[in-house]
């Protein structure tokens, strides 16, 4: 895989009309976006299984130095150091870090029926370096040190359990402000990508179609892109506005797609990333300590709440107290606590059925009522078959003002599965949040633990 050097050639203006896409604020410099980039990038390469092959490398390489060339002169930064990965993964995926490493799933290149929706993908994550939304999203997390980023970056990209491992000493959250974008910043990077699209030769509706086809990943489950790149709302639409404005240029002569894509289907089938987490839940891959995949087996007897209880702290953010039976687990951005059984595979997918998490996500609204109904319609959307079980109350948390809100759906066990979701709002303006499940069945068995452990909440970010 070589670097790709900035290239100063510039293609011919080819923009009739665009909307115009301004950086948000940023207090880090181009060179700190670098160096961020640069250590996440080496924890990756080091954890995901990339694809060593010249004909794959030298393709991506291509069509990422042509999506450079067309991209704004204003907004590429010389000390930016680009470059186009490939992943032997199966998940229809794509990131990129601060300061230009690109990464590109197999999946991906094999999902497209044709270059321009690759090509869209990756002006999608171009954009997002050239704008530096990585550390514009830090700038807004106050308090971060700059040597926690990389690792930080590293674990949200990665995820699951070696996610977990690589960010273990990164401050609590700070995965979910780097590399989880806003609706406001993934419309820039959709707008941005289409005019670099189009610069390059590349009909930006093809962006419009490829997105369509990462939603229809995974059924009903969430797709991997699409967690850390949230829908906008009415991105088709314009997506396909702005691509009438532009004038798209010649299309230099084919840079192999079909060869590629060819290439990469007559290789051994790639794993997903769940099959990744699953080996590292396992122990295997290099004996790091790593979260459990599973507590016990979902549906078997879950034992009640102990009488028994200690404290735990999530970095530096919080402590809370626990019963004892309770095993953790935690990411870079969320801790869960489950009993034996609570937690495992039901269905294709990792869920929990007993037990509580505690988290921090992106406040909407510094309203906090508004900011909870965000977040609500955002884990419904992830969950179909939740709905809302009452209004909103008020109460207390931490000794914070906070709500209540309470939800039902389908136990994974059988019956209906009772979510009760607390929130609170941090000195940063973000939310912080308290989540309990429990089948209704059992709710009366477990409601004094719950109530126990959000009495003990302390937060620290003061």
């Amino acid at each position: 895989m070589s670097i790709a050097v900035l290239v100063v050639t510039l293609v011919a203006t080819t923009v009739a009309a665009q909307t115009k896409v301004t950086p948000p604020k940023n207090k880090y410099t181009p060179e700190q976006d670098v160096q961020i980039g640069r250590e996440a990038a080496a924890e990756v390469r080091r954890e995901y299984p990339l694809i060593n092959d010249s004909t794959v490398d030298n393709y991506l390489d291509r069509l990422g130095n042509r999506l450079v060339a067309a991209s704004p002169a204003d907004l590429k930064k010389p000390q930016f150091e680009y470059s186009f990965t490939p992943v032997n993964l199966k998940d229809i995926n794509a990131f990129a870090l601060p300061g230009g490493p690109m990464f590109v799933n197999r999946g991906m290149i094999e999902a497209a029926s044709q270059e321009p929706e690759v090509a869209g993908v990756m002006a999608h994550e171009l954009a997002h370096v050239l704008l530096r939304h990585g550390t514009a999203n830090a700038t807004k997390a106050q308090g971060f040190q700059l040597g926690a980023l990389a690792g930080a970056i590293a674990g949200a990209v990665i995820g699951g359990g070696w996610g977990e491992a690589i960010s273990q000493g990164s401050q609590f959250g700070l995965g979910t402000w780097l590399m989880k974008y806003s609706r406001e910043y993934e419309k820039q990077a959709d707008l941005l990508g289409a005019q670099i699209m189009a610069r390059g030769g590349y009909d930006p509706r093809a962006l419009a179609r490829m997105f369509e086809t990462i939603k229809k990943q995974n059924g009903a489950g969430p797709p991997q892109w699409l967690s850390s790149h949230p829908d906008p709302g009415n991105r088709t639409q314009y997506i396909n506005a702005e691509a009438a404005q532009l004038r798209i240029a010649p299309l230099p002569n084919d840079s192999g797609f079909q060869q590629v894509r060819n290439r990469l289907q007559s290789m051994p089938p790639a794993r997903s990333m769940a099959d990744l987490e699953r080996e590292a839940g396992s122990g295997s891959g290099e004996g790091r300590s790593r979260p459990p995949a599973s507590v016990g087996r979902v549906g078997e007897p879950v034992p009640p709440p102990s009488r028994q209880y200690r404290t735990v702290r999530g970095g530096d953010l919080f402590q809370v107290s626990v019963p004892a039976n309770w095993t953790p687990i935690s990411s870079n951005n969320v801790m869960k606590f489950v009993p034996q059984n609570g937690y495992g595979e039901a269905n294709g997918q990792e869920t929990m059925t007993h037990g509580v998490e505690l988290g921090v996500a992106r406040a909407s609204s510094r309203d906090l009522r508004q900011a909870t109904e965000t977040l609500v319609e955002g884990f419904l959307r992830g969950n179909p078959e939740m709905r809302i079980a009452g209004g909103q109350q008020s109460m207390q948390m931490a000794g914070r003002n906070a709500i209540i809100t309470m939800l039902e759906g389908r136990s994974a066990v059988g019956g209906t599965e009772r979510v009760d979701l607390q929130t609170t709002f941090l000195a940063d303006g973000n939310l912080f949040y308290y989540l309990t499940v429990v089948p209704e069945r059992e709710y009366d068995i477990y409601s004094t633990a719950f109530a126990r452990v959000a009495r003990s909440i302390r937060l620290n970010d003061r």
